[in-house]
């Protein structure tokens, strides 16, 4: 007989013989009655066993607890009008069982009660039982098999590129593999495939796709892990226009899978004012609470730390919040707490009461600022304003964390809305002030943005580049450029980066050999699959959404990974230890 899904059955079934297998998830014994409710992946079934019309059942079945696997037969019934569950997918049938085999015992599984994370994690494969976690591996599954069917669509070939690599280290650290032929020699895993994806639109493959895993050996954050997966995407003669109606189309796609209809196209918004408006290139705009220069308002007041901050080139920034001018004093302090852990002084607030708008610090700001600050902020009666002065950098990331915070504070977020935004126009380079030189801010294949090419040289930090981000919510979904595809700017922007024409040839010889060879303008974007589930799937961590994550340490406690290695493995391949240093000790 062919087995038959639990959670399928419903009233077509009714009469039919069927055959289950799946687990235990609860057992009752009600003295005339047994009542088990046995889970498979598809859902639960009321099973019944009536010891009188079975007895050689009851047997059988006496020992049963939860989490032990049985196979079932029996025949699909209703259920009585009052034993009618409508929480449960199957709660107008049972089946009448007349068959039983117990497939494996279970012991008490160590998950009762409040289990910690850490214990969940050691016995993932148990945690992985609970539904929620099953359903949220069954929509990936769904969401990677209708993004290669959208991407087949649109004529790109899923291409595989490897696994191990050469070290081209730039921002996160590479892990690294040693090779046992050549010796004191390593490969690398790919932190992306950005390197051969650009090659195989030179190899006139034109449009490659890859769902891709990749490796970075960084910290840790709830939406972070040391190996993850991208939707890695490339593709010849693009437009910036191309490639973001490519991803609408897709996320129109997917999106549904997880009960979310995107409204395509997406807005776009510069970053120079994603800044300026929400303090942060990933902005969440389910909410208003946008940031407002009062600078030419306030930078001429009585208030010396405003005039201060302005004389030495700094801003005055803030936004309104409705309905909070009662925040008390220690609400306003864990807000300039924040601020504070962002490089800020503090917050100064402005509060709209009785038709008057106060100040933070008396008698320094004049009636007519006061006035001024009170409409360009949009105060209303019972509103208040929180006001950072500060470098145009601070202010941002201090009122962009302080947004956030307060959205949810006064719960502004709507749960069942969801935003979408394209950030372009990203600036090409950071100074870091450390090393005295410039940095990619996204990698340094990312084609400058040709109306600032002339400033490359004389003026770097002004340059934008053809880089571009899709956010959702306030996340990073994914980002990308348009490459450089000409060798001789690919050579001038190594320099500009402070890599040696030696050093680059050393690094990237292979990239710039093919670039001399008809080399196609190309671009492209790499998408967070975890990310992407995690949000459709409605959790706050992508270890929700991964079968097997590492903790924060990068750690697997199922398997006890990372783990020492066998001293004939490590001669094998030419590695000796060293023993650890005082710092490595503290460290650990």
């Amino acid at each position: 007989m062919k087995r038959h899904a639990a959670g399928t059955l419903g009233r077509a079934d009714l009469g039919e013989r069927v055959l289950l297998q799946g687990w235990v998830h609860r057992r009752r014994d009600l003295g005339g009655l047994v009542f088990i409710d046995l889970r498979d992946r598809s859902g639960i079934v009321q099973v019944v066993v009536r010891p009188e019309e079975h007895p050689e059942l009851s047997e059988v079945v006496d020992p049963v607890r939860n989490e032990w696997v049985l196979e079932i037969e029996g025949e699909v019934a209703e259920r009585s009008a009052g034993n009618v569950n409508p929480d449960m997918a199957t709660g107008e049938v049972e089946v009448n069982a007349d068959r039983a085999v117990i497939l494996a015992q279970s012991e008490p599984l160590p998950l009762e009660g409040d289990a910690t994370e850490e214990t969940r994690l050691r016995y993932r494969y148990l945690d992985l039982r609970r539904p929620e976690f099953q359903r949220n591996l069954m929509l990936r599954h769904r969401v990677t098999l209708e993004t290669i069917e959208h991407f087949d669509e649109q004529g790109f070939v899923h291409i595989e590129t490897p696994i191990l690599t050469r070290s081209t280290p730039e921002g996160a650290r590479d892990y690294l593999v040693p090779s046992r032929v050549q010796k004191s020699t390593f490969y690398a895993l790919p932190q992306s495939p950005q390197l051969f994806k650009q090659i195989l639109m030179v190899a006139g493959l034109e449009r490659y796709v890859q769902i891709a895993r990749c490796f970075r050996d960084e910290d840790l954050r709830a939406e972070r892990q040391p190996e993850f997966t991208q939707v890695d995407v490339e593709m010849s003669f693009p437009s910036e226009d191309e490639l973001f109606a490519l991803i609408e189309g897709l996320f129109a796609r997917i999106f549904p899978l997880g009960g979310i209809e995107p409204e395509v196209p997406f807005p776009r918004l510069p970053y120079s004012q994603a800044m300026a408006r929400f303090g942060s290139d990933r902005p969440d705009l389910r909410f208003e609470l946008e940031i407002v220069d009062l600078t030419e308002v306030l930078g001429d007041s009585e208030f010396r730390a405003f005039r201060k901050t302005v004389s030495d080139g700094g801003t005055i920034r803030g936004f309104g919040i409705p309905d909070a001018a009662g925040a008390s004093r220690k609400q306003v302090d864990g807000w300039a707490s924040i601020a504070q852990s962002h490089g800020a002084a503090g917050v100064l607030t402005l509060r709209r009461q009785n038709g008057e708008t106060v100040f933070g610090v008396k008698d320094v700001l004049s009636e007519g600022e006061l006035e001024k600050a009170t409409e360009l902020l949009g105060l209303e009666e019972g509103g208040m304003a929180l006001l950072v002065a500060a470098t145009s950098s601070v202010a941002a990331a201090s009122l962009g964390a302080l947004r956030v915070e307060l959205a949810r504070h006064y719960e502004l977020i709507p749960e069942d809305e969801h935003s979408f935004v394209w950030i372009t126009e990203f600036p090409l380079l950071e100074w870091d002030d450390r090393s005295e030189r410039w940095f990619s801010c996204h990698h340094p294949f990312t084609s400058p943005d040709p109306r600032d090419l002339h400033l490359l040289d004389s003026d770097p930090g002004s340059v934008r580049a053809q880089a571009y981000d899709v956010v959702m919510d306030g996340v990073e979904l994914g980002g990308g450029s348009i490459r450089i595809h000409d060798r001789q700017l690919q050579e001038r922007m190594f320099e500009v980066l402070g890599i040696s024409r030696e050093e680059g040839r050393e690094r990237f010889g292979f990239l710039l050999d093919a670039l001399r060879y008809g080399a196609p303008p190309h671009g492209g974007l790499a998408l967070g699959l975890d990310r992407i589930i995690m949000l459709m799937a409605g959790t706050s961590s992508i270890r929700d959404v991964i079968a097997f994550p590492k903790t924060t340490s990068a750690t697997c406690l199922m398997t006890d990974a990372p783990s020492a290695v066998d001293t004939g493995q490590l001669r094998e391949l030419g590695i000796s230890l060293l023993e650890p240093g005082p710092d490595d000790k503290a460290k650990s």
